[in-house]
């Protein structure tokens, strides 16, 4: 009886590893390259030192969002994001939508 268990078992571990296998030849090829930007915004609203906060955490609410710099003083906020995910559009309306007017600068 012991022999059939462990039998049932070599089986089980075999066909788990199997489907391990099988999962990361459908994983996506780690090799295929991020196109990253990087955005600047002007930030509207900052009036405390704590207002960067929210800002920060909207915008890396944004899927593809990577980074975000905010520099209170001169209330801008700098976002690296990946191109294929999201646009610097949407990362202002994030920004907007928790009461922080952004738009895009040029530079």
């Amino acid at each position: 009886m012991k022999r059939t268990w462990m039998i049932a078992g070599l089986a089980g571990l075999a066909l788990a590893g199997g489907l391990a296998v099988a999962g990361a030849q459908n994983a996506p090829d780690a090799s295929v390259e991020v196109e990253q930007a990087t955005a600047r915004f002007t930030i509207g609203n900052m009036t405390c030192a704590t207002c960067p906060i929210a800002v920060r955490k909207a915008m890396m609410r944004v899927e593809g969002v990577k980074s975000v710099d905010i520099d209170y003083a001169a209330r801008t906020a700098e976002v690296v994001y990946d191109t294929a995910a999201t646009t610097p559009e949407l990362i202002a309306a994030a920004s907007t939508d928790v009461g922080y007017p952004a738009s895009v600068t040029d530079g």
